[in-house]
């Protein structure tokens, strides 16, 4: 089995340690499920080898917001104009 080392802030570490033992592990299994989720939720994302896969993924993310168009950048800037001198939030 390899060994790996790293460098922390003391806080981080101590933090880190916390938490492992409030879930019942060791800090070094905590470390690694931390690690094991980060690479699952990269695995999520999707990646495009080719230009025609990134415009299957663009149509379909069109789809997903309905027919309509999206407004003009103008419009955009009104409405965020609009609501500075308003000081509260509109959309």
């Amino acid at each position: 089995m390899a060994r790996v080392h790293i460098t922390i802030p003391d806080e981080e570490r101590d933090r880190f340690v916390r938490q492992a033992r409030s879930e019942g592990m060791s800090l070094s299994a905590w470390l690694r499920l931390a690690a094991w989720g980060r690479l699952r939720e990269r695995k999520r994302i999707p990646t495009f080898n080719t230009p025609e896969e990134l415009e299957v993924f663009f149509d379909s993310c069109d789809t997903l917001e309905g027919p309509g168009l999206e407004p003009e950048w103008e419009e955009h800037l009104a409405t965020i104009n609009e609501s500075r001198r308003r000081g509260m939030p509109y959309t």
